[in-house]
């Protein structure tokens, strides 16, 4: 009795060792390899921990979460609709940083330094910071939804456009770079870089049909080498994002290359609608975790939502559970709702709203991640750090 006691002792000190080594539960996989060789240490570790939550949970985000929401935009204290709802903040926010270089503020009417500020709160939080740009056209100067003239062509080396396109990513380069403040954030903070998204449909200048898939990839190619190696702007992450598609041949229509891309991603606003098929759900985000572990990428569910929200069980009985129909399904580092404009336009629940009880219950499933439950994102284990020294130091 006195052995088997004394070895239960010290099996329960190796557990305990083992956890207090490992706080935060995330795995010591090998570090994944990224666009950016030179990539900041906080961003690398963030991009390993992304594929390290994936394989059991999935992050919660909200489009512009902190500056305002259903009926509020003053920001005297920090504020969400979601927190409102369920007394935690999303882990992820999402921003656009459309606009920048021409205006003061964005597509949203939101300060781009107010921005900043949010965005370092979000970090400080712990959370993670996805930017998408919904940048204007070139050629024309209207929005990205002017799809007139063949845009990226102009702006693509030899076009017309392109030294006033390289202008405006000197732009983004500094603001960026910007990403810190004071002593307590003396590092760029990580950003997962979502441009030129939803490409597969024809909304956008940069979508099908306005410029072949060469001239895609070439100008997202351009892009990534610009801020990379051009401007040194090493705290990004890079996702490729398209809307929905028929099949993985589709997905990589214009997929620029296993080099230039970290995160694969989607935007899928019709399989959530419930008049829709659910099961397309399923299927489009099986697809995408296929492709991510096939090229060794982190798969993640960028944008989505159901405006208004007017079916009062929509978050548990429609959008998770469908997620949960399939477990590669489920592989996801993240799913995004779109932002909360006002009482007709809002894709997350505010207080009061019809579907803030199940968002209560969603916010609680055991897969689901809020800021409370965050592991530190922004730290390596020590074991990827010994393996990240030998690939700076070979």
């Amino acid at each position: 009795m006195r052995g088997i006691k004394i070895l239960l002792l010290l099996m329960s000190i190796v557990a305990w060792s083992g956890f207090s080594q490992n706080p935060s539960g995330l795995d010591n996989s090998e570090p994944l390899k990224m666009v950016d060789s030179n990539a900041s240490r906080k961003t690398r570790a963030l991009y390993q921990n992304l594929k390290n939550v994936s394989s059991k949970h999935i992050l919660f985000g909200h489009q512009d979460d902190l500056a305002y929401g259903v009926m509020w935009k003053d920001w005297h204290e920090k504020r969400s609709d979601v927190n409102d709802v369920c007394g935690n903040f999303p882990a992820v926010y999402g921003w656009d940083i459309g606009k920048l270089g021409k205006n003061d503020t964005n597509i949203d009417a939101i300060p781009f330094e107010n921005m900043k500020g949010w965005m370092l709160e979000a970090y400080k939080m712990g959370g993670i910071n996805t930017v998408s740009w919904h940048v204007d056209n070139f050629v024309t100067k209207g929005d990205s939804w002017d799809v007139g003239d063949n845009v990226v062509a102009a702006i693509l080396p030899g076009g017309e456009k392109h030294d006033i396109y390289k202008q405006r990513l000197d732009v983004l380069a500094e603001y960026f770079k910007s990403l810190k403040k004071g002593f307590l954030i003396k590092h760029n903070i990580p950003i997962v870089f979502r441009p030129f998204h939803e490409h597969t449909g024809a909304w956008f200048w940069w979508g099908q049909p306005h410029c072949t898939p060469e001239e895609y990839k070439e100008l997202w190619r351009f892009t990534v080498e610009y801020l990379r190696d051009e401007k040194e702007v090493h705290n990004l992450i890079y996702c490729y994002s398209t809307d929905i598609f028929a099949d993985k041949e589709h997905y990589l229509e214009c997929y620029p290359g296993d080099e230039y891309v970290d995160i694969l991603g989607l935007d899928d606003y019709h399989d959530v609608n419930p008049e829709n098929d659910p099961a397309e759900l399923t299927r489009r985000l099986r697809l995408l975790v296929e492709l991510a572990e096939e090229k060794g990428k982190v798969a993640a569910f960028t944008e989505t939502g159901f405006e208004a929200i007017p079916m009062a069980n929509w978050w548990t009985e429609h959008l998770l559970k469908n997620i949960k129909n399939d477990p590669v399904a489920t592989k996801i580092a993240w799913v995004l709702v779109w932002r909360n404009a006002n009482p007709e336009h809002h894709y997350a629940p505010y207080p009061g709203h019809i579907s803030a009880p199940d968002f209560i219950e969603f916010s609680k499933d055991s897969m689901i991640i809020m800021e409370e439950q965050l592991p530190k994102m922004y730290k390596l284990n020590q074991k990827s750090k010994s393996k990240e020294k030998k690939i700076k130091n070979p």
